[in-house]
């Protein structure tokens, strides 16, 4: 089919999904949703696997909805990237990671890119999803899918639409946050723009691919640098003898010029620890020092190491070195309440306190195992939360501070407790036991 905006209204158009993750799973269920018929793809066979078999890998998606979707056949996920002609609708939802030099890591994308070309037919739409800098769409995705012969906006369509997630968010969820929509030509970005309105309950149409590469950098580049501050002012505040919570509280009863921001241990997940850094890359080609944006990535990763010290300096003022002391790390996933470890603090936490000789143990309720990763590889598992395992570590360390979680017990129990995210602030008793992070 030569996808047209009849086609996508009418519910003709198959939609395929490339990447069956945090992005592109919740993608699935609002097309399916809509009546359209979706191919999902993913290069894990084990993902695959499990969905063909109803089930969830993630922790917020209910398998109930996977099971419904499969039951009426508007769901088919594959590994086979050679049936990539079929779907008139192709969205692309890859990872894009960071090199250890802090520089984009594109080969996600080109080797997708590269997979679409290869099966690419006349009146396809291609839209690519996946967090990048200003230019991908137009520098690295247009030429490959050109290479054929095929020319954009007249024999096939190319667009990009920046993924705007928040696992585990309860108010908003893929089809009531609006979607922001930039094309390669005009009749690119209307195409794409009417295939999400039947999904998603708003569309925002920009005037270029390049504006809404640059939409999700600023989104994260905001919270980024907002985050930095009151991590700064956070540090300063346990220098003052201040509770920074207490300032931040205060402060947001403004109703006008101010959004509060909250301080932690550190930046987690896929986006804000890593999103900046795209533009700040992409700004060096222009002769440009995002100044700004740096130091905001500085002060955000220097964060696990004020922790870590503010253990030492605990364990120290107890007469207890770090060398040989039994931390316990409570929380390992990126933010509260969800099952995503990707980028979390607490595992640069947990390197650094291992690497000056500290036992560590975790419990998460959401992470029964640490998976190797990238950068790290632990031999450890979530143990139980009990008066018993409490009673024997030298310090419990808060790091993600899951709602499941019965801060009284933790602070009743434990010597004492390291918080870096407040979360024992409505604990009644044994408050003088909390040492603030």
């Amino acid at each position: 089919m030569f996808i047209s905006q009849e086609a996508i209204t009418e519910r003709k158009a198959v939609v395929g999904v490339i990447g069956l993750g945090y992005v592109g799973l919740p993608l699935v269920f609002a097309f399916g949703d809509a009546g359209f018929r979706v191919l999902g793809f993913d290069i894990d066979p084990r993902k695959v696997e499990l969905l063909l078999q109803g089930e969830s890998y993630i922790k917020h998606i209910d398998a109930a909805r996977i099971r419904q979707l499969l039951a009426t056949g508007q769901f088919t996920p594959t590994t086979d990237f050679g049936r990539l002609s079929e779907p008139d609708a192709l969205l692309i939802c890859v990872p894009t990671p960071l090199t250890e030099n802090r520089e984009p890591e594109m080969a996600y994308i080109e080797q997708t890119t590269d997979a679409v070309a290869r099966t690419l037919r006349p009146g396809q739409l291609v839209v690519l999803e996946s967090t990048t800098y200003p230019g991908t769409t137009a520098e690295v995705v247009l030429p490959r899918l050109q290479a054929g012969g095929l020319q954009v906006g007249r024999d096939f369509f190319l667009a990009f639409s920046p993924e705007r997630e928040d696992p585990g968010n309860p108010s908003y969820g893929t089809t009531t946050i609006p979607k922001v929509v930039g094309g390669t030509t005009p009749a690119c970005r209307d195409l794409a723009a009417t295939l999400y309105a039947q999904a998603i309950q708003r569309v925002v149409p920009v005037s270029s691919t390049q504006v809404a590469e640059l939409v999700k950098l600023l989104e994260n580049i905001y919270r980024s640098v907002n985050i930095a501050l009151v991590n700064e002012l956070k540090v300063l505040c346990h220098r003052m003898g201040i509770d920074p919570y207490e300032v931040i509280g205060a402060a947001a009863t403004k109703p006008f010029g101010y959004h509060p921001f909250y301080p932690g241990p550190g930046l987690g997940g896929h986006c804000i620890p890593i999103d900046p850094f795209y533009l700040t890359w992409k700004a060096r080609q222009y002769d440009f020092t995002t100044r700004f944006i740096e130091l905001a990535g500085e002060v955000n990763t220097s964060m696990p190491y004020y922790v870590v010290t503010r253990v030492m300096d605990a364990l120290n003022e107890r007469g207890r070195a770090l060398k040989g002391a039994k931390v316990l790390v409570l929380g390992v996933a990126y933010k509260r309440d969800v099952d995503d470890m990707r980028e979390s603090p607490a595992l640069k936490i947990i390197d650094l306190l291992e690497s000056k000789g500290a036992v560590v143990s975790y419990h998460d309720p959401y992470i029964p195992e640490l998976p190797a990763t990238r950068s790290y590889s632990f031999s450890l598992s979530s143990v139980p939360l009990t008066p018993e395992t409490l009673a024997a570590v030298d310090c419990a360390l808060i790091i993600t501070d899951h709602a499941s979680v019965d801060y009284d017990l933790v602070v009743r129990h434990a010597p004492f407790v390291v918080d870096s995210r407040n979360a024992t602030a409505r604990v009644q008793e044994g408050k003088e036991k909390v040492i603030p992070a």
